[in-house]
């Protein structure tokens, strides 16, 4: 799969047994195929993918929902297509693993009502090597891995132009650019594009490969060892998506107040130090 059509012919499948595929990966069974509001309003059932946002729920959001009286459940997902057709059906509460750019296309696709509740600090997506020490070791022919979903190549593709690697024909959207607006392959790199839970895998192979952050660390790359680091623009801060129908409900006002909590930026300081932080975590420091 190399596009987000590619993804869409797919989803026909992962639509029939996304319910077996959650409940294979911890939801109770019954649980996925009932309706969110058939559940105890005190429970709370959250979708993200393994590694730092999961850790983030657990280490920070969990304990402070828990304070309230909510019972907080963690489900893990390995790709970018599952969480929102189990949060649009009600297996899930709300996810966290996407930016809005991501969320917008993906609903607008599929006709999902879903909307963001609350940014939440991000891990950017960088370049990473075993091979190499240095971007200057860069020659013809090159193999390059990056994501091939279309908001994550974007910036892929963005930053190689940044880079020198390639030329983007003027005019191009950043948060639409795709390999069809490639102008000129100056390095004469060949590009790799992978589902982005494969990425870190591929570094055995490519010369470099982008790595989402969220990938990076859950395969035990550090954010220091990346050559060179996106500066995150906030079309790709992460979120916290729920169903556009339950925004006001006081689960999602209390999960959002939770991201938005000093207690929340104590834990970010400690164990996400290297995360682009929200804005209004910002603020709070700032206080």
């Amino acid at each position: 799969m190399t596009t987000f059509h590619h993804a869409r012919r797919r989803t026909l499948i992962l639509r029939a047994v996304s319910i077996a595929v959650l409940a294979s990966a911890g939801l109770a069974a019954g649980l996925a195929s009932a309706p969110a509001n058939a559940r105890d309003p005190k429970e709370v059932v959250i979708g993200t993918s393994a590694g730092p946002y999961a850790d983030q729920i657990k280490l920070g959001i969990k304990p402070i929902l828990e304070k309230q009286g909510y019972k907080v459940k963690l489900v893990e997902f390995n790709d970018y297509i599952q969480p929102n057709f189990a949060l649009a059906e009600g297996s899930l509460d709300a996810n966290v693993f996407q930016h809005i750019i991501y969320l917008k296309k993906f609903a607008s696709e599929h006709k999902l009502a879903l909307s963001e509740l609350v940014t939440i600090p991000t891990a950017p997506i960088a370049i990473y090597s075993k091979k190499h020490k240095t971007l200057n070791d860069a020659r013809e022919g090159t193999t390059v891995a990056l994501p091939n979903d279309p908001a994550n190549q974007a910036r892929a593709l963005v930053l190689l132009d940044q880079l020198g690697w390639i030329k983007l024909r003027s005019g191009t959207d950043p948060i639409r650019a795709s390999e069809k607006d490639i102008a000129t392959n100056n390095k004469k790199i060949r590009l790799v594009p992978l589902e982005a839970a494969q990425l870190p895998r591929s570094l055995q192979d490519t010369d470099y490969s982008f790595v989402n952050g969220n990938y990076a660390l859950a395969s035990g790359l550090k954010l220091k060892e990346a050559l060179v680091t996106e500066k995150i623009s906030p079309n790709y801060i992460n979120l916290v998506a729920v169903r556009t129908a339950d925004k006001d409900k006081q689960f999602a006002k209390d999960l959002e107040a939770a991201y938005r909590s000093r207690e929340f930026l104590a834990v970010t300081n400690k164990h996400f130090a290297d995360y682009s932080k929200t804005d209004y975590q910002l603020a709070l420091e700032a206080k």
